[in-house]
Parts: C-alpha cells; sequence; structure tokens
C-alpha cells in the first residue's frame, strides 16, 4: 500500500507557497530555455532531454500532492488573508501543471533531433533534409 502523505496544517502555508512559487519559477525558466533551443535542438544530448523527462515528469505526478493540500486548506476555517493565499496557489499549481506539459511536450519535440541523432544520420540524410527544408524553390 503507497504511505499516505503527511497532511500539513495552515501554519505551513508560507513554507507550502514558497515551493509552489519556486516550482513554477522553475518550471517556467526552464521552458523559456528549451524553446531558446527548439530551433537548434543539436544542442541538447539525449541525456539532457532524458533528465527534462525524469525531473518534470516527476514534479508533474507530484502536483495531486500540493493540489490534495490546498482542497485540505479550503475546507478549514482560515483567515481572509490565508483564504487569499490558499486561493492565489491553487491558481499557480494549476500554471505549473501547464507549464509542465508545455516542457514536457517541446521535450517531446526536441529529443528526436539532439545531437546524438544528427550524428546518426548519414551525409545524404543530412543533406537531403537541408534541401527540403531550406532549399524551397523561389515561386
Amino acid at each position: 500500500m503507497a504511505e499516505q502523505p503527511d497532511w500539513q496544517p495552515i501554519s505551513q502555508l508560507p513554507l507550502i507557497g514558497s515551493m509552489i512559487d519556486g516550482m513554477l519559477q522553475d518550471a517556467e525558466e526552464h521552458y523559456q530555455t528549451l524553446l531558446q533551443a527548439a530551433p537548434k535542438p543539436h544542442v541538447l544530448d539525449d541525456y539532457t532531454v532524458g533528465r527534462v523527462f525524469e525531473v518534470f515528469g516527476s514534479q508533474k505526478n507530484d502536483l495531486w500532492l500540493f493540489e490534495e493540500q490546498l482542497a485540505r486548506w479550503k475546507m478549514d476555517k482560515l483567515s481572509v488573508g490565508q483564504r487569499h493565499e490558499v486561493d492565489r496557489l491553487t491558481e499557480q499549481v494549476g500554471r505549473c501543471r501547464t507549464v509542465i506539459d508545455s516542457i514536457l511536450s517541446l521535450a517531446e519535440e526536441l529529443k528526436e533531433g539532439t545531437i546524438e541523432k544528427v550524428l546518426a544520420k548519414s551525409d545524404l540524410e543530412l543533406g537531403l533534409e537541408f534541401l527540403l527544408s531550406k532549399g524551397k524553390p523561389p515561386h
């Protein structure tokens, strides 16, 4: 049987909040980095793309813990400030889920063009790809 999480008292709201905010900021930064690599995926290697899947796949799988913790707090008698923060964090977790899904989707595309994939292609394959993508005849 899976181990039951230790649900936190509302006094841990600042800690949980900083964890969620940090996770979202980290995810947004990684997404921007991957977007910069998108036009030239050969700058990435298989290991790096694999780590993206590992780290953000794990984070995605853990989001339910934050969602459940926030839902439990919503059922408590909270101050106005606490309720506002719980609502804000609920939105942050939703944004986290969206950004992480975008990261995983982009990584799925990028994994086909890593340096190892490029090096495994023959000169003929690379030449044909170049001609087909860049060498379109003028109209």
